[in-house]
């Protein structure tokens, strides 16, 4: 397969496409196989989320929710340390027994080695260096996550089994300036399912996002703008959806997490900027090519 074969998921025909548990277990074969090798990876996004409340009563939840759309996962987005760039790029297209997967070439050069993409094959056909996996893309991000706000990884992945930390996975979904009810709901199901403690042992480490909110007033200011919108849509939109119990979780661990993130000391740059406030762009427009 050539490299003007790359295809988005969104064009491969439904009838080939990789079941949502071919994504779960390809996801964490990847994981698995990477650790052995000394490789830290770890699971984002939506997927993410699925592993960490798979076969629980939340799993029901999110269905209930319909966050799941017709393809259900659109690819694998991994996080990983930069150190390991090149070994992640020979181990994902040239060392694994199973499958291999190709990579987008103009991703090397695109995103000047923050990002790789890589591309499967779900026809089953044969790359250069092995049978192409099912999975139609894999996405790798190296060391932070840089969209409208920067999430950094550096010391924190190893804290996640398969997925990203709990608090990663909630920083990521709320980073977002213009969110969508997709991630909104996610964060309901995270808040559900989860306790807001002061370590990554408890659950969501609250602390940690607090202390990282008292020094960067945009981030602060997108992250509680979406966290009141999260305790508005359980309360309200979606109260027919949610159990009591679950409306009553997500509505003490936003006014949990909001009570830490207030009563944390701000920096005096924090302070600075807090007086500008939202008359001044406050966050970095994001490049979403697809």
């Amino acid at each position: 397969m050539s490299e003007d074969r790359f295809r988005l998921p969104t064009e491969i025909p439904l009838e080939i496409y990789p079941s949502p548990e071919e994504f779960v277990e390809e996801a964490k074969s990847i994981v698995r196989e990477a650790g052995e090798k000394g490789i830290v990876l770890r699971v984002m996004g939506g997927l993410g989320i699925y592993i960490l409340i798979q076969n629980t009563e939340y799993e029901d939840l999110w269905r209930r929710l319909e966050r799941l759309g017709e393809r259900v996962f659109t690819d694998i987005d991994l996080a990983g340390y930069g150190k390991d760039r090149e070994r992640i790029l020979r181990f994902l297209t040239e060392e694994r027994a199973s499958c291999v997967y190709q990579i987008w070439r103009p991703s090397l050069y695109y995103y000047r080695g923050s990002r790789y993409i890589f591309y499967g094959c779900p026809e089953g056909c044969e790359f250069p260096k092995g049978k192409g996996c099912k999975i139609p893309m894999v996405e790798v991000f190296f060391d932070r996550l840089q969209m409208n706000h920067t999430i950094e990884f550096k010391g924190r992945l190893e804290h996640g089994e398969y997925a990203l930390p709990l608090t990663e996975i909630l920083l990521t979904k709320l980073q977002i300036v213009k969110i969508n009810e997709k991630d909104i709901k996610d964060a309901i199901v995270l808040l559900s399912a989860f306790e807001v403690g002061s370590s990554d042992k408890e659950g969501i480490n609250g602390d940690y996002i607090a202390s990282l909110m008292s020094k960067d007033w945009g981030f602060y200011y997108t992250f509680t703008t979406n966290l009141r919108k999260v305790k508005e849509y359980a309360t309200n939109k979606y109260r027919d959806k949610l159990s009591e119990d679950n409306v009553k979780k997500v509505s003490d661990r936003v006014d949990h997490l909001l009570k830490l993130i207030e009563d944390r000391p701000k920096s005096m740059g924090w302070k600075l900027r807090a007086k500008v406030g939202p008359k001044k762009k406050w966050y970095n427009e994001v490049d979403d090519w697809y």
